[in-house]
């Protein structure tokens, strides 16, 4: 079994250690798809708001609205996403995730899930439990990370 080192001792940088084996599994997942960070996250997006604005976008991946107009475009060559015009306002266009968008990252939930299992494979059912409540007595009087 391999022992944190050194300079991984204390609880929190344990917990960022487990955080960073996650969050590799999903950039390996989301890389194998051939999608950045921020390309999978505006696909996933839509998927759960089709017809989203620009300006939804823009704000809900903390980004400006012309990175997000590039961003777009690249996924559009791909047959990924498509503008539609909004039938209450022809300027304005709605982004929609194609069939083959939606298609290209379903099984990021499944997979992550799978990480998780992986990660909290050393540990029995009552372990689980306990680490479990343990870390939401922990997280709740922390404030509330935003969703994005």
């Amino acid at each position: 079994m391999n022992e944190p080192g050194p300079s991984l001792t204390t609880n929190l940088d344990l917990l960022r250690w487990i955080g960073w084996a996650q969050q590799q599994a999903g950039l390996e997942w989301i890389r194998e798809r051939d999608l950045s960070h921020q390309q999978s996250f505006v696909l996933g997006y839509l998927v759960k708001a089709p017809g989203a604005i620009q300006r939804d976008i823009a704000e809900i991946s903390h980004t400006t609205p012309a990175s997000v107009s590039s961003l777009l475009q690249g996924l559009e060559r791909r047959g990924l996403v498509e503008r539609r015009a909004d039938p209450d306002n022809e300027r304005s266009k709605r982004v929609h995730a194609t069939p083959a968008g939606t298609d290209l990252i379903a099984g990021f939930d499944t997979a992550m899930r799978d990480t998780e299992e992986t990660i909290l494979a050393p540990l029995d059912q009552h372990e689980r439990a306990t680490l479990h409540a343990l870390l939401t007595k922990i997280t709740a009087v922390l404030p509330q990370p935003t969703r994005s």
